[in-house]
Parts: structure tokens; C-alpha cells; sequence
């Protein structure tokens, strides 16, 4: 019983730390570009990380390290810059929307790759979603033909990812706790991450007052919204299905299209009505 009331605390803070990752992003990338804003996102989570945690990785098993290193790609690495690329021409709302199709890839790749078994009524939910998130898309694209709604397209193959890490925490790295997870997988990234950040040019800006201002908000990102968040998750993997876990994207939208509105985004009645589509077809690829 308690667990499944923990369950439920984590699912609701996971949903206001995340909501809350689009607007930062986008204050972000007022003076970063997507490659330098992916880059310290990850930078800044991996030092917390291994200052809070860096005996954890003792914990990780040899045989283990493979599977981190997959997780890190899909579960961080990749996302990062994808959402960060996306959110170069497409609202920052509108990208939270998108990613609430999480649940109907994990169905998806699950099933596919993994074996999960899955009902009908959750194969007719992924259906619906699709319908949501197509007419969400078409939609925001003819009201805004300034923006580029072809890279709508990354925060799909974010979601993609999203989907393959849930299942692979899920199926190789369930008996290892949170902690070690998430600094495993942020030891994997930071070299990389870092060297991305050199070759992005940002020793040749970081003078700039509005980079440092913009490096405030990825900080914030990267602490909490990627650090901490990361724990939650895994604890929340751990005490639920992969299903459960993913649909945290619920209330992501809905926080985060709050932040929208504050900053001056708007939907359209047509592309509100997509994004209760893709909520209504999560809600029944995630229902038991």
C-alpha cells in the first residue's frame, strides 16, 4: 500500500520538475545554441551527480556497464539535443504535448522489442495518440508558417528514446538503485558532452552576458530538472510498469502549457483538441 502511494507523490513532482524543463529550455536558448545548451545541461547534472553520489558507482556491476551506457544514450543523451533543436522553432508548449506520445512508444517499442504484453484497447490507444499528435502537428503548422514544424519531428524520436530507456531500465537494470543508475549514466555522458561544448564554439561566448544569463536556467535544468529528476524516475520504474512510468507525460503538458501561457504561447481550439486526443489515447495504451 505504500508503495503504490509513492508511487503516485513521485509521479506528481516528476511532473512539475519536467513541465517545467520546456520554458527553461527556451530561456536557454536565448543566448546558447542547442548543441552548447545540450552539452552544460548534462555538464551540470553530471558534477552534481557525482558529488552527491560518486561512491555509487561501486555498485554497478561489470556486466552492468553496457546497459548503462545504453540508457544514458536514449534515456539523456540523445533527448537533450533533440528538445533543444526542436524548441529552436517550435513552442515550448507544443513540444511538451508532443512528448506525452512517451507512453504509446513504450507500448510499442515493449511489445516490439522487449515482449511486453499489451490488450487491444491499448493497441487502440496508440492509434488515437497518433491521430492527436498528427492533427496537433498539421494544425500549429499552417497557424504559424514562420515556424519549422518538420522539427516537431525530433521530439518524436525523442520520445522513441524515452521509450527504449524506460524498457531497458525496466528488463536489465532493475536491481540496481536509482542512485547508481543516474550517476552511472551521467559518468558515461560528461566526456562527450564536453567535448561537443569545446567544438560548439562557446569559449568564444561564454563572456557574453546573455550566455551566462541563459546558463543560469540550464543550470536549474540540469540540476533538478535532469539530476534529480533522473532519481525519481528510476525509484518511480522500480515501484511501477514501464506503462505507469512513462505516463508521467500526462501532466507534463499541462504544466508546462501553463509556463506557455505566462510567456505569451497560445493553441489554437484545433490544436487543443489534438493534445486531449493524444491524452485520451495515452490514457487507454496506459490503462491495465
Amino acid at each position: 500500500m505504500q508503495a503504490q502511494k509513492t508511487k503516485w507523490y513521485l509521479l506528481i513532482t516528476l511532473s512539475l520538475i519536467w513541465g517545467s524543463s520546456f520554458i527553461l529550455i527556451k530561456r536557454g536558448l536565448v543566448g546558447l545554441t542547442p548543441f552548447q545548451l545540450g552539452s552544460l545541461r548534462i555538464i551540470f547534472c553530471a558534477i552534481f551527480l557525482l558529488i552527491v553520489g560518486f561512491k555509487s558507482l561501486t555498485k554497478i556491476p561489470r556486466h552492468k556497464w553496457k546497459y548503462i551506457a545504453l540508457t544514458a544514450l536514449f534515456g539523456t543523451f540523445l533527448p537533450v539535443y533533440f528538445f533543444s533543436i526542436a524548441q529552436v522553432e517550435i513552442y515550448s508548449s507544443i513540444t511538451a504535448i508532443i512528448n506525452s506520445i512517451t507512453p504509446l512508444n513504450t507500448l510499442i517499442i515493449g511489445a516490439v522489442v522487449f515482449g511486453l504484453q499489451f490488450q487491444r484497447r491499448q493497441l487502440f490507444g496508440v492509434l488515437i495518440g497518433l491521430v492527436g499528435c498528427i492533427l496537433l502537428i498539421f494544425k500549429g503548422a499552417l497557424d504559424n508558417p514562420e515556424q519549422n514544424y518538420w522539427f516537431a519531428l525530433f521530439v518524436v524520436a525523442a520520445t522513441v528514446c524515452y521509450a527504449t530507456n524506460i524498457n531497458l531500465i525496466k528488463k536489465y537494470l532493475s536491481d540496481l538503485s536509482p542512485l547508481s543508475i543516474s550517476v552511472g549514466n551521467f559518468a558515461v555522458m560528461i566526456i562527450p558532452a564536453t567535448i561537443i561544448l569545446f567544438l560548439s564554439g562557446f569559449g568564444d561566448v561564454y563572456c557574453k552576458p546573455a550566455v551566462q544569463n541563459s546558463m543560469l536556467y540550464i543550470a536549474v535544468l540540469g540540476i533538478i530538472g535532469t539530476g534529480l529528476a533522473n532519481i525519481i524516475f528510476f525509484r518511480m520504474i522500480h515501484l511501477s510498469s514501464p506503462i505507469f512510468a512513462s505516463s508521467v507525460t500526462y501532466l507534463i503538458p499541462v504544466v508546462a502549457f501553463g509556463w506557455g501561457l505566462v510567456d505569451g504561447e497560445s493553441l489554437s481550439p484545433i490544436q487543443i483538441v489534438g493534445a486531449a486526443i493524444i491524452l485520451v489515447g495515452v490514457y487507454f495504451s496506459s490503462k491495465k
